[in-house]
């Protein structure tokens, strides 16, 4: 799917931020719901296919919410990755950049994840650390309610463009990508091996073995 255009902040003509410092890119979502694991699986595969300048860092931001706030205020420039509600076509990509991005993700929350972070950046904004470049890269899910179940084929498809998209910034900003020469170690991976995309698909148990819709042992039993 094509990416829609950005929102973002206007600024006069000629005012350029600085290059940052320090990057952050941020994936953040539950792996177990389906489409909302899209921004972790994005940090993944950026993991796994490049390697960036020392000042860039990758980070599973899950669903920690508040306890995301030290990278939040320690970035320069801070790139997110996640399944966001547009009310658009399943895999559509959109861009929200700068002040826009608390403001867009307070007023079209998802899940209780998203009313976490969209806290963490008016906490940044509030303690005047927040980072002067920020680019939300959103991608429109198709499935939510599926405990367990991996990204649907039009949300894994939408990946390759997001991630070129975030390539294409981190490079703007100066994190020098560039194809993965050296493997990663062992447990040297964002995400735990067991969680890893393939493997995460591949080991998932049958509909009989683990309940698709939650956690059977708490769900209502028909009298």
């Amino acid at each position: 799917m094509s990416a829609h255009p950005s929102e973002s902040t206007c600024h006069p003509c000629g005012d350029t931020p600085a290059r940052p410092q320090t990057i952050v890119v941020l994936g953040i979502g539950n792996l177990l719901w389906a489409d909302e694991g899209f921004g972790v699986r994005c940090i993944e595969a950026l993991q796994r296919c490049f390697e960036f300048a020392e000042h860039v860092s990758l980070i599973d931001g899950g669903t920690q919410g508040l306890y995301l706030i030290q990278h939040v205020q320690a970035a320069d420039a801070l790139l997110i990755f996640d399944a966001i509600d547009y009310g658009l076509e399943p895999g559509t990509l959109k861009q929200v950049r700068d002040d826009a991005v608390p403001r867009f993700m307070g007023a079209k929350k998802m899940s209780l994840h998203q009313t976490g972070f969209q806290e963490v950046l008016s906490l940044a904004q509030l303690t005047g650390k927040f980072p002067a470049q920020v680019l939300l890269i959103g991608c429109q899910p198709q499935e939510l309610e599926d405990y367990g179940g991996s990204l649907r084929p039009v949300v894994k498809a939408a990946m390759e463009e997001a991630l070129a998209l975030g390539v294409a910034e981190i490079a703007r900003w100066g994190g020098e990508p560039a194809p993965r020469r050296t493997p990663l170690g062992e447990r040297e991976a964002v995400t735990m091996d067991e969680l890893a995309l393939a493997a995460y698909e591949t080991q998932r148990p049958a509909p009989d073995a683990a309940c698709r819709i939650g956690d059977d042992r708490f769900m209502p039993k028909e009298a």
